[in-house]
C-alpha cells in the first residue's frame, strides 16, 4: 500500500509538471486568441474586455512583470557554466548567434520599405538568435535526449545564446531610445555592470558571511533584495536602456545559492502565475494576424516564416565542418535550437514599444516564433535515441567474463567520499587483461538554478583562477582520480559534475550508468564515522537518493561505508565475505573473487548455514514482518541450488590458492550469527563484502530485519555499520542487478528455468571431504583452528 501511494504521488507530480509546462506554452496562444486576431474581432467583446483605458493598467503591470522575470532569469543563470562550455558548443553558439542576426537583419530590409522603422532590424535579428535554454532543457529531458551528444551541444550552445540575446536587447534599447546618445547609453550601462560585479556582489557576499549559519534570511532581508531590484531598474532606465536590464544584472550578481533558492521559492510562483500571464495577454493583444499581409502577399510572408525557421539549421550546418560535427547531428542541433523562450517575446515587444517595429513586422515574427517552437517537440521525438540500440549485457559482476572491461560508476557526494572509493578501486585488481573504466560522478544539490546541468571535466587541465566552492571540490576530485589513474595499470577515469535536485539525483545516476554501460554503481553511505566512533547523518536526503538508486538501477549497486580504514591505508589486503545465500551474496562473492586475483590480497569466505533445528521452525515464525526494503522474491529451493553451484565453482577454482580460505558455520539463530560476526573483529579485516539480502528468508537474519536502522543496507550490512567494533574497516553492501525483477515485480524462477550462461555451467557441489572445513556448530571464530 505505501508503495502504491508513493507511485501515485510521483505520477501526480509528473502530471502537475506537464500541466504547468502546458500553461506556459499556451499562454501566448491564449493572448493571441483574446486579441484582434480572433475574439477581438467581436466589437461587443472588445469593448467589454479590453476598453481603451484598460491598457493604462495592463501595460504598466506587464512591464513590472518583465522586470521581475528578468531578475529571476539572472538569478537562475549560471555564467560560470557558460564560460566552461566546450569548444564545439562555443563554435555552434557563435554561428547560431552571428548568422541568424545578419540573416534576420537582411530579410527585414527586404520585407520592410518604411525608412522610419530602420532600426527594427536589431530586434528581428536578435529574436532569431534566441534559443530558450530552460524550454529546450525540458523538451530534451522529457524525450531522453539530454544526455546524448546532440543534447549536450544543443543545451550548452543555448546557454551562450541566452547571454548574447541580452546583449542584443541592451544594444537595441540604447540605439532606439536616443540614436545620438546611444554611445553614452552603452558606456553608462557597462559602467553599471562593472559596479555590480566589483562592488555590489562583494558587498552582498560580506553581508551573507555575517549572517549566522543556519539562521536563514529574514523577511526584511528579502525585501531589501527586492528593493535593490527596483533601484537597479531605475539606474539602467536613467542610463537609457530599460529597467529589466538592471534587474537582470542584479540577479546575476547575487552570490549565494541558498539566498537564490530562498528568493526563487518566495517570488517565482507569484511572478509566473500572476504577473506574467498579464504580459502574455498584452503581447497577444498587440498581435494582429490580419496585418501580416498588409501591402504585401501571404506568399511572401510565408517565405519569410520558412526562412526564419530554417536559419538556425543553416548556421549549424555551416559551422559543422569546423566544429567536427557530423551533418546529421548538426541538422538535429539546429532544429532543436529553434526552441524559443519568453525572451523572444520580450525582444519583439520592446521593438514595438520603441516604435521601430510595426504591428505587421511584430505579428509576422510572433507567428514565426510560434511555428519554430511547435516544430521542436516533434523534432525531439524524431531524434530520440533508440532504446537499447547497443546491447547492454554485463550488468552484474557474476555474469561478466574474467577478461571483460570492468565499468564502474563512482558517485561522490562530497570530498570525504573520495579516499574510500579510491581505496576500493585499488583493491579491485585492475590489469591490462581486465581494465577498469571509472566514471566519476560528482553530485551537487541544485539550488536557485533553472534546470539540471552536467559538466564534463577534462583530466589534468587547469581549473578556473577563482573557483567557487563546488569548482574547488571538483578540482580536488579530479586530481585524486588522475593520481589514481597515473599510479595504476589498466585504469581509465573520467569526471563529471551533475547539478540537480535531490529528487532528480537518483534518476540522473541511473541514466548516466545506463549511458556508460556500467557494471557496478558505487554510492557512498549517507552517514560518516566521527572521532568518537559514532555514525552520524551527514545529509538525510542522501538516504532517499540511495534507496531510489537501489530500486531503479540498470546494473548492480554497492553502498560503500567507511569505518575509518581508508584514512590510513592505500588499499584493502585482508577481505572477508559473509555469505548467507541469495543473488546479492553471489554478486558480493564475484566482486571479492576479482579482488582475490591480486597476489597482495587475502580473501576469507564464510558461509552461514542454518542448523537443522532452525530450519524445522515454522517459516511464519521467522519470516521478516517488514518487507519494505525487499524488492524481489526468490524460490528458496532454486536459490539454494544456485548458491551451491556458484560456491562449488569458486571452491574448485581457488582450491590451490593459499591466500583464499573458505569456512562454513552451522548456527541455530540470529544471536549466534551476531556473535560470530562480532568475533571477526579480532581478525582485523580491512573490507567486509556482504549482500543486501533481497528476498532472502533465513532464521539467521529474520530477527535482525526487524531492528534495521537503515533498511537499504540489509540486515547484515546494518549490523556491521551500526554495531561497535574496535578495528577500522570498510563495508560494501552489494545488490545484484535482476532483470526478471525489472520486467515483472515479484517474479519467481524455478531451478529448471534458470539460465546459467556459457561460463557458468552447472557443477555438483564440493563435499566437505575435499579440503574445506565445516563447523558443525557455533564456536568462537578462529580460522586457524
Amino acid at each position: 500500500m505505501p508503495r502504491k501511494l508513493a507511485l501515485s504521488v510521483k505520477t501526480l507530480g509528473v502530471l502537475v509538471e506537464h500541466v504547468v509546462d502546458l500553461v506556459e506554452t499556451m499562454s501566448m496562444q491564449g493572448g493571441i486568441l483574446l486579441g484582434p486576431s480572433a475574439l477581438g474581432r467581436i466589437t461587443a467583446y472588445r469593448r467589454m474586455m479590453f476598453p481603451n483605458y484598460s491598457f493604462k493598467v495592463l501595460e504598466p503591470m506587464a512591464h513590472l512583470s518583465v522586470v521581475y522575470y528578468a531578475f529571476l532569469v539572472g538569478l537562475k543563470m549560471d555564467v560560470r557554466a557558460a564560460m566552461r562550455t566546450g569548444q564545439k558548443a562555443i563554435k555552434v553558439a557563435i554561428a547560431g548567434t552571428v548568422i541568424p542576426f545578419f540573416f534576420g537583419s537582411g530579410v527585414y530590409f527586404i520585407f520592410v520599405n518604411d525608412k522610419s522603422e530602420t532600426f527594427g532590424f536589431i530586434f528581428w535579428g536578435a529574436a532569431l538568435t534566441v534559443t530558450g535554454f530552460s524550454v529546450l532543457m525540458k523538451i530534451l529531458d522529457r524525450n531522453q535526449i539530454l544526455h546524448t551528444e546532440i543534447g549536450k551541444i544543443a543545451v550548452a550552445s543555448a546557454l551562450v545564446n541566452d547571454l548574447c540575446s541580452w546583449g542584443f536587447l541592451v544594444l537595441g534599447f540604447a540605439i532606439t531610445s536616443s540614436p545620438t546618445n546611444s554611445p553614452w547609453s552603452l558606456i553608462s550601462t557597462i559602467a553599471f555592470v562593472l559596479l555590480c560585479v566589483y562592488y555590489v556582489r562583494p558587498a552582498l557576499n560580506w553581508i551573507i558571511q555575517k549572517t549566522p549559519e543556519g539562521q536563514g534570511y529574514s523577511e526584511f532581508y528579502i525585501c531589501s533584495i527586492l528593493t535593490g531590484v527596483y533601484l537597479s531598474g531605475v539606474i539602467t532606465d536613467v542610463c537609457g536602456t530599460h529597467p529589466m536590464i538592471g534587474a537582470f544584472i542584479f540577479g546575476l550578481v547575487i552570490p549565494n545559492e541558498v539566498l537564490e533558492a530562498t528568493i526563487t521559492d518566495k517570488l517565482e510562483d507569484f511572478v509566473m502565475g500572476i504577473l506574467m500571464p498579464v504580459y502574455f495577454v498584452v503581447c497577444g493583444v498587440r498581435t494582429n494576424i490580419d496585418f501580416i499581409s498588409y501591402n504585401t502577399s501571404w506568399w511572401l510572408a510565408g517565405v519569410v516564416i520558412v526562412l526564419a525557421c530554417s536559419v538556425k539549421v543553416f548556421s549549424t550546418l555551416v559551422i559543422a565542418p569546423f566544429a567536427e560535427l557530423p551533418i546529421k547531428d548538426a541538422f538535429a542541433v539546429g532544429l532543436l535550437s529553434n526552441a524559443k523562450s519568453i525572451m523572444v517575446l520580450i525582444i519583439l515587444e520592446a521593438g514595438q514599444i520603441q516604435g521601430v517595429l510595426s504591428t505587421q513586422t511584430y505579428s509576422l515574427m510572433v507567428v514565426a516564433v510560434l511555428v519554430m517552437t511547435m516544430v521542436v517537440t516533434p523534432a525531439a521525438i524524431w531524434f530520440r535515441p533508440v532504446q537499447d540500440a547497443e546491447p547492454y549485457k554485463r550488468r552484474s559482476m557474476q555474469k561478466a567474463k574474467s577478461d571483460d572491461e570492468f565499468r564502474v560508476l563512482a558517485c561522490i557526494y562530497n570530498t570525504r567520499n573520495v579516499p574510500t572509493i579510491i581505496n576500493l578501486l585499488r583493491t579491485s585488481n585492475a590489469s591490462p587483461r581486465s581494465p577498469i573504466n571509472v566514471f566519476v560522478l560528482q553530485l551537487v544539490e541544485l539550488m536557485g538554478r533553472a534546470t539540471t546541468l552536467m559538466v564534463v571535466h577534462n583530466s589534468r587541465s587547469a581549473g578556473p583562477r577563482n573557483p567557487s566552492h563546488i569548482e574547488a571540490q571538483a578540482d580536488q576530485i579530479i586530481a585524486a582520480f588522475d593520481n589514481y589513474e597515473l599510479r595504476s595499470e589498466g585504469v581509465q577515469t573520467q569526471a563529471v559534475t551533475a547539478r540537480c535536485t535531490y529528487t532528480a539525483m537518483a534518476n540522473e545516476i541511473c541514466i548516466f550508468a545506463k549511458e556508460k554501460r556500467s557494471t557496478l554503481i558505487i554510492i557512498p553511505f549517507h552517514k560518516m564515522l566521527t572521532l568518537d566512533g559514532d555514525m552520524v547523518d551527514i545529509n538525510p536526503s542522501l538516504q532517499s537518493v540511495n534507496e531510489s538508486v537501489l530500486e531503479d538501477a540498470p546494473c548492480s549497486v554497492g553502498i560503500l561505508v567507511d569505518r575509518g580504514f581508508a584514512e590510513s591505508h592505500d588499499h584493502a589486503s585482508n577481505i572477508v565475505v559473509l555469505y548467507f545465500g541469495g543473488p546479492d551474496d553471489r554478486e558480493a562473492l564475484a566482486y571479492a573473487w576479482r579482488m582475490a586475483e591480486n597476489t597482495d590480497v587475502r580473501l576469507t569466505v564464510v558461509r552461514f548455514i542454518p542448523s537443522t533445528d532452525a530450519l524445522e521452525l515454522d517459516p511464519v515464525e521467522w519470516e521478516p514482518t517488514d518487507k519494505n526494503h525487499l524488492s524481489v522474491e526468490i524460490d528458496k529451493d532454486s536459490n539454494k541450488l544456485l548458491d551451491d553451484d556458484y560456491l562449488g565453482k569458486f571452491k574448485i577454482s581457488t582450491k590451490n590458492n593459499k591466500s583464499i580460505s573458505y569456512y562454513e558455520l552451522v548456527l541455530n539463530d540470529e544471536e549466534e550469527a551476531i556473535k560470530a560476526i562480532k568475533s571477526m573483529d579480532e581478525q582485523n579485516y580491512d573490507l567486509y563484502l556482504v549482500g543486501r539480502g533481497r528476498g532472502m528468508i533465513s532464521p539467521l537474519t529474520s530477527g535482525l530485519t526487524d531492528w534495521c536502522d537503515c533498511p537499504e543496507l540489509g540486515p547484515i550490512g546494518d549490523l556491521l555499520v551500526t554495531s561497535e567494533f574496535e578495528s577500522l574497516f570498510s563495508v560494501l553492501i552489494v545488490q545484484q542487478y535482476d532483470n526478471t525483477n525489472k520486467m515483472k515485480e515479484g517474479s519467481i524462477r524455478s531451478a529448471s528455468s534458470v539460465n546459467y550462461g556459457e561460463e557458468f555451467a552447472t557443477r555438483p557441489s564440493v563435499s566437505e571431504s575435499e579440503g574445506f572445513e565445516s563447523f558443525s556448530s557455533f564456536k568462537k571464530w578462529d580460522p586457524d583452528n
